[in-house]
């Protein structure tokens, strides 16, 4: 990966991406919100922590996981 392609990365993010850090912390409420009522209504809900799971691998992973590990 070059300067370029950070570049590019960084011009996509969608303005309403939290971050990791708010996503992480929230991760399990979220979660527990697909589970409960779907992923279109965890998006509704929490519309900048969708933007990141869309745009963070790592984290959209470790949420994948958390689902898996709670049976949905």
């Amino acid at each position: 990966m070059n300067g370029w392609d950070d570049l590019d990365r960084f011009v996509r993010t969608d303005p309403l991406d939290v971050g990791c850090d708010e996503a992480i912390r929230l991760m399990h409420v979220y979660a527990d919100i697909v589970i409960d009522y779907g992923s279109d209504r965890a998006a509704q809900r929490y519309p900048g922590i969708a933007a990141h799971f869309r745009a963070c691998g790592p984290c959209a992973e470790d949420l994948t996981g958390l689902l898996l590990a709670a049976g949905a």
